[in-house]
């Protein structure tokens, strides 16, 4: 393994590991530990987490014949990391630790709730995800508690991803979409996925086949975009934005679920509509369009472990 560290008083804007890892919007990392989104753990990103990596991630799909494994840890002023490979550049892209935090919410409307977000939570970064394993992420997430949907995908990884051995020990890399594809529903009912078992499978089957893929997303203007995601199954507004947002870069996109929802009913009752796209809209520019996903982010965090 090799090992380095970055700073993070030389990152625009710091860093806070812990929640950028545990706010719900990726679920590719573990803990050494095993205390992935205990609410009253204090340790402030200074555990160990992994995550396995396909070798090729440029076009946001998941498959290689080749893995790298990634660790990594926030602990005095340090972003130190243990990987297979050079892991710079690879934590660079997947945690945006280029994005100019400051800049960006001077872009960003303040008012008292995000402030108070912004506070607790100051260097949570919006994360780059690939594709595949945040789509399969988010079709898990209906009606689900982040912590079930983290238990999902570690089950998925256990039950179907390579084995990649590293130093005597033994990594989970995410399940390719042919894995997934060739799944029998039973099974993936059996790892906790529920009604949603049939979503997953044949959203695997799509992008397995190349009927639809992220390719047929990427690039459209952003509504777009949502619409075009739709065409897998299991995936809805909600769903679509997440994925936009974690995974294609769309920093304009605002999930609506039960914690935003709630956020505009109590706080922004003049951006409720009578459709989400409508209220998606609205609150968008109520956060200022652009990075409008960066304040749904620290709100639905906020609101998410201290509202």
């Amino acid at each position: 393994m090799e090992t380095g560290s970055i700073p993070v008083a030389d990152l625009p804007g710091g860093l806070d590991l812990q929640a950028t890892l545990e706010s719900g919007q990726t679920f590719r990392w573990r803990r050494d530990d095993g205390r992935a989104y205990e609410s009253d753990d204090p340790t402030g990103g200074s555990a160990w987490y992994y995550t396995v990596a396909g070798g090729v991630e440029s076009g946001r799909e998941w498959g290689s014949d080749d893995h790298e494994v990634v660790r990594v840890r926030q602990r005095d002023g340090l972003l130190e990391w243990e990987a297979t490979t050079d892991a710079d550049p690879l934590l660079v892209e997947w945690l945006r630790l280029d994005d100019d935090l400051p800049a960006i919410f001077e872009a960003v409307p303040d008012d008292p709730l995000l402030a108070d977000a912004r506070e607790a939570y100051r260097g949570l970064r919006v994360v780059n995800d690939p594709f595949f394993p945040c789509l399969v992420s988010f079709i898990c997430s209906a009606q689900m508690r982040v912590a079930r949907i983290h238990g999902m995908q570690t089950a998925l990884a256990r039950e179907f991803g390579e084995q990649v051995a590293v130093d005597g020990r033994t990594y989970h890399a995410f399940p390719t979409p042919e894995r997934l594809a060739a799944a029998t529903e039973s099974k993936l009912r059996e790892l906790g996925l529920g009604y949603r078992a049939p979503y997953v499978r044949r959203s695997a089957e799509l992008v397995a086949t190349g009927e639809v893929t992220a390719a047929d997303v990427a690039g459209l203007d952003y509504e777009a975009a949502r619409e075009a995601m739709q065409a897998f199954v299991g995936v809805g507004d909600k769903v679509a934005d997440c994925v936009l947002l974690f995974a294609l870069g769309y920093l304009e996109a605002v999930p609506l679920d039960t914690w935003i929802r709630t956020a505009v009913a109590d706080h922004y009752p003049h951006c409720e509509r009578d459709s989400y796209a409508e209220t998606s809209r609205a609150l968008r520019a109520e956060f200022g369009g652009e990075f409008a996903g960066y304040a749904q982010t620290y709100v639905f965090h906020y609101l998410r472990t201290r509202g």
